[in-house]
């Protein structure tokens, strides 16, 4: 005969590896709301958004359009529209990312030193990033207009144009009003995020550094850069993202145009979808945004690793 089992013990078994899941469990149950909430808002809509890239989707039929593969990326292969828009992206977001870093860092790096009145002007300083989009643009679009604004009289006072033309309306030259508006507004983001990272480091590097006979721009280039660089590699990845999909400062000054000359990948999806309301082919033109902003942010992780990885 086989040993006799204790209910007691059998019970307690059952009773520990039941505790045992539960605190397995338990930190994914607290997550779940959240996780929840997640999909619902942005898993969803996005799985649905990609689907429309492979649908003949018209606003004004919604509840039609045929699943017609991959016609509309076929189509983008041949429009010349989005071939000049992709060139215009990698204008805008590069000019606009490398202007706003420089001038950020330098903004950051005189708002780390003390000086009177030091708190009143990192308030005023940041009060550009408060503004909303839209009145930027249509600030900046005044300031261009030679009937009511300065810049044009002030640009050919200092012989920096031949006339005082409307710098908008030069399908060669208009993409850099909306880069000189994006550059005013997005400054402070850079000098925010800089100016918490240098107060981060610590002050004895410096006092060494002095010690030992190095210079400023000595100290720059061996302390403040290198520890810099992981966070200044995240808000760079991050502002190319904002900036990448950004097309309010585009559609509010210059409307994609002229002809199409300021049209950038995300002012053509607006374009697309509101204006020809063909949401189908906008989905696609959104589609492979989004693809090659994924390989963009990839690649700055990836480098991002790298230097965390070599300073520590």
């Amino acid at each position: 005969m086989g040993a006799d089992h204790d209910p007691g013990e059998a019970e307690s078994e059952v009773s520990d590896r039941a505790r045992r899941l539960v605190g397995i469990a338990e930190p994914y149950l607290y997550c779940l709301p959240v996780l929840l909430l997640i999909v619902a808002v942005m898993l969803v809509p996005l799985a649905v958004g990609l689907s429309y890239a492979f649908r003949d989707l018209q606003l004004l039929d919604p509840t039609g359009g045929p699943f017609i593969g991959l016609d509309h990326f076929r189509e983008l292969a041949d429009d010349f529209i989005f071939r000049d828009a992709l060139r215009n992206t990698l204008v805008w977001t590069c000019a606009s990312v490398a202007l706003q870093t420089v001038f950020g860092l330098i903004l950051a790096l005189l708002l780390n030193r003390e000086f009177p009145g030091r708190r009143l002007v990192q308030g005023l300083v940041f009060l550009p990033w408060a503004v909303p989009t839209f009145l930027v643009g249509l600030d900046w679009a005044w300031l261009f207009n030679p009937v009511i604004g300065p810049l044009p009289h002030w640009l050919l006072a200092l012989h920096l144009a031949h006339d005082a033309n409307n710098l908008l309306a030069e399908p060669q030259r208009a993409l850099i009003g909306p880069i000189v508006a994006a550059v005013w507004w997005g400054i402070p983001f850079f000098a925010i995020t800089t100016l918490a990272a240098l107060q981060s480091i610590p002050k004895d590097l410096y006092e060494a550094a002095t010690i030992d006979g190095a210079g400023v721009f000595e100290q720059f280039r061996s302390i403040t850069l290198p520890l810099l660089a992981p966070t200044l590699a995240i808000t760079i990845l991050l502002r190319t993202i904002w900036v990448a999909n950004f097309a309010d400062l585009i559609v509010v000054m210059t409307n994609g145009g002229p002809a199409d000359s300021t049209q950038t990948v995300a002012s053509y999806i607006f374009t697309v979808a509101f204006r020809r309301l063909d949401f189908g082919y906008a989905s696609a033109i959104a589609t492979v945004l989004l693809l090659l902003l994924l390989l963009y942010a990839l690649a700055i992780l990836h480098l991002r690793r790298t230097l965390l990885l070599r300073h520590t």
